[in-house]
């Protein structure tokens, strides 16, 4: 396991247990003790989380979230994740919706040594990509405002729109829940849609990303097609099936 993918897996774990050991992480990753430690200090210089003797415990405010949103950046979600972060350059600014992806890949960000010294800038209308992002002090973070939306923690409305119409982003990334080669990316909620389509409209480069269980289904509400989003992040279980439709349907297919 390389650096960036074991920082985001203590990362995953803290999330699930709100502390974790040297000894632990030893046993579970592989890495020397020292390698381990050098790892803890490295997260805790970004208040990604607070160590304690032998070990670590999750900062609050970055933890404190939905259980939706624990234990899902594993597996698929991971590879998604860590090939969007790689997209990312220093200095950037990058459009995030909401969803458990996307909460994945700001997890991925945070991990990135690099944004060290130039930083980043994130734009996000989802409250807990926000808090767990606003940690890390090289990062700015700019929230959209709007009335939030209980089942994914999205702010929608009016108010994102006025602000995502006055700003231009490098790229984004955006959750669905379905994207299909006949009917685009969609979401359950049209609302959710409207803020999603905008965010993209406003990117130099969007990115859907939808793990395979996703690709060849279909939502309530249309996001757009290949016109918005030249690009689908998926993960390595994804079909030489499903491949083919979306690249035939014009749509370039990336697999973690």
């Amino acid at each position: 396991m390389n650096r960036a993918a074991r920082l985001n897996a203590i990362l995953d774990l803290l999330a699930a247990q709100g502390e974790v050991s040297v000894d632990q992480l030893v046993d579970r990753f592989g890495a020397s003790a020292a390698t381990t430690r050098r790892d803890l200090d490295s997260l805790a210089d970004r208040r990604l989380l607070t160590r304690t003797h032998g070990g670590a415990v999750a900062q609050s405010v970055a933890y404190e979230l939905p259980i939706r949103y624990r234990g899902h950046q594993g597996g698929a979600k991971e590879q998604i994740a860590a090939t969007a972060a790689a997209l990312v350059v220093p200095g950037q600014v990058v459009g995030l919706s909401g969803g458990t992806t996307t909460n994945a890949i700001a997890t991925a960000l945070a991990a990135r040594d690099d944004l060290a010294g130039l930083g980043l800038t994130v734009v996000t209308n989802a409250v807990n990509i926000a808090a767990q992002l606003a940690m890390r002090p090289e990062f700015k973070v700019v929230v959209t405002g709007g009335a939030i939306h209980p089942r994914s923690f999205e702010l929608v409305g009016p108010f994102v729109e006025q602000l995502l119409s006055g700003i231009r982003l490098d790229v984004a990334f955006i959750g669905v829940n379905g994207l299909s080669a006949a009917s685009g990316a969609s979401t359950h909620d049209e609302a959710e849609a409207a803020v999603n389509r905008l965010m993209a409209q406003r990117a130099g480069a969007a990115y859907a990303v939808a793990d395979a269980s996703k690709l060849g289904t279909e939502a309530f509400a249309h996001v757009g097609g290949p016109e918005l989003f030249p690009v689908v992040l998926t993960d390595a279980a994804v079909t030489t099936e499903q491949r083919a439709a979306l690249t035939d349907a014009g749509y370039e297919v990336r697999a973690g």
